[in-house]
């Protein structure tokens, strides 16, 4: 189990009804298919032990986008769905820190330690957590409570959605973050 901080903030990312967007999935299927309970899991324990917990909800200014206000996209999923008394923070591009007022809230109230879970694993979460890192937080990513979905890249190649999202923990384990799964996070 892993031993955090009694104000380790948990920062759930994007977990929005536009996820499920057919757009989404056009090139190929997501991947964690469990990412959902296991958000709700971690919600629960940080409820139940009375830790901070963040919604970063994404505010597209794309007119097209399933992310838009007012659409039915934007509002959360039942599985994270915040509580009246929990704080919800609104971004309008990837990172949750740019534009925000996160990175203030977070250090008003002391917390230096950040548990992060979401959507989508090589955008929204991977931008969030590489600038947690920059700016010296302690950055621990649950693995199974992020996805992604398959891509192709730039010569055509389909890379499966498994692959994205374990390139992108790649990227961030070690420097960025402490990349881990809910049971291990939880013990």
């Amino acid at each position: 189990m892993e031993t955090l901080s009694s104000n380790a903030a948990l920062l759930v990312i994007d977990l929005q009804n536009a996820i499920d967007d057919p757009r989404w999935s056009r090139i190929g299927p997501r991947n964690n298919p469990q990412a959902e309970a296991n958000v709700a899991v971690l919600l629960a324990a940080w409820r139940r032990d009375g830790r901070p917990i963040v919604h970063v909800r994404h505010d597209s200014v794309e007119p097209d986008s399933s992310y838009r206000p007012g659409s039915p996209g934007h509002a959360f999923k039942d599985e994270a769905m915040p509580l009246p008394a929990e704080t919800v923070i609104g971004k309008r591009v990837n990172s949750a820190f740019i534009g925000t007022g996160l990175d203030e809230w977070l250090r008003g109230r002391g917390i230096a330690t950040l548990v992060v879970a979401g959507v989508v694993t090589n955008n929204s979460v991977e931008a969030t957590v590489r600038m947690a890192g920059n700016l010296g937080y302690d950055v621990r990513l649950v693995a199974d409570a992020c996805f992604t979905f398959a891509r192709k890249d730039r010569s055509g190649r389909l890379w499966t959605a498994d692959e994205v999202h374990n390139l992108s923990l790649a990227n961030m384990d070690g420097e960025y973050a402490k990349v881990v799964d809910t049971a291990q996070l939880l013990g």
